[in-house]
């Protein structure tokens, strides 16, 4: 497994190995630190973003504020024009350009206000949720095409926001009347089948995406997310049966994270979420006990729940620092 050549530093420095003052230049020679070659590609990046959603941003807004003064086909001109012009710029840049990628994903957005458009316009009577699915499903090709990994996230964030607003319409999925706890299991599953596709492609095929570990942690945040809020939910009812299979598929996820991200890939930010995920469903399902079945007061539970947090916050510290101490050496 590779060195982190930065802690190595670091340590080195604090066991005065290495000159402090000369910390900086080894730190910038082992590749440890950006150069500005690293800072300008950075920035180019972040501003290019940016700026394309600053635009697609300002588009929106140009209609909300002009919505009354424009006609019916002067704003779906202007919308289908701007998608053809942005279309136009991906057949121009490529795919194979991160200029060309944001492009497309500028385009991706637009649908977005078209569909918007469409609703308002005609006022056809369909659900939100509709518009996020369809949204989805329209751009999902596009997805495939440039293999870019903002592209298949913002797919990700339709589909669950689609789900969210179905149950909010319906309460259910299918004329089966589900409760808050479903929709998290459904949630949950579909973000953990993302983070195991993409943790397959990462290391099953032959991919320039393994440095990528901000896709990860963001998958990993909204996975272990929803899993830990289905294990609070079981540490605060009192339904048996809902209440086991939340607390093994926490059981489950917490174990496979810690095997994944300590043994075959390390990741001290994944196993930082266990350990604030630990934190969390420990010191709920310690309340539960410490008021509902022992009847402790209030200021003797809440001192108690305060020295919970406190010691296994602080024990995660101690085995998170142990875990890089151990990977340096």
């Amino acid at each position: 497994m590779r060195k982190n050549n930065r802690l190595i530093l670091l340590e080195w420095a604090e066991q005065s190995r290495i000159d402090v003052s000369k910390l900086p230049d080894a730190l910038r020679l082992s590749g440890a630190m950006p150069d500005g070659n690293d800072w300008h590609r950075f920035l180019d990046k972040l501003l290019l973003l940016l700026g394309a959603l600053l635009a697609v941003s300002g588009v929106i807004f140009f209609f909300a504020y002009n919505w009354d003064e424009m006609g019916r086909f002067s704003r779906f001109a202007l919308v289908q024009g701007l998608i053809v012009l942005t279309l136009l710029g991906v057949w121009q840049l490529g795919l194979e350009k991160i200029t060309g990628k944001v492009a497309l994903l500028s385009a991706g957005i637009l649908v977005g206000v078209l569909l918007a458009l469409v609703g308002q316009t005609y006022q056809t009577g369909a659900d939100t949720y509709e518009l996020f699915a369809v949204w989805c499903l329209l751009i999902l090709p596009w997805a495939f095409l440039s293999r870019f990994d903002l592209m298949w996230l913002f797919c990700l964030l339709l589909l669950n926001i689609a789900i969210v607003l179905y149950y909010q319409t319906f309460g259910g999925f299918f004329s089966i009347a589900f409760g808050v706890e479903q929709v998290l299991w459904l949630l949950f599953i579909i973000n953990t089948l993302a983070l195991l596709v993409w943790e397959w492609l990462v290391h099953s095929v032959r991919t320039s995406r393994r440095s990528v570990r901000w896709v990860t942690r963001l998958l990993a945040t909204a996975s272990g997310g929803f899993i830990t809020s289905l294990a609070i939910f079981a540490a605060l009812g009192n339904n048996v049966a809902g209440t086991l299979p939340a607390l093994f598929g926490w059981a489950i996820w917490m174990l496979g994270a810690y095997y994944w991200y300590r043994k075959v890939e390390l990741d001290v930010y994944v196993l930082a979420i266990g350990v604030l995920s630990a934190v969390a469903v420990i010191n709920v399902a310690l309340s539960r006990v410490l008021f509902d079945t022992l009847s402790v007061d209030g200021a003797g539970g809440f001192t108690l729940l305060s020295l919970s947090v406190i010691g296994i916050s602080a024990l995660g510290a101690v085995w998170l620092k142990r875990v890089v101490a151990k990977e340096q050496s």
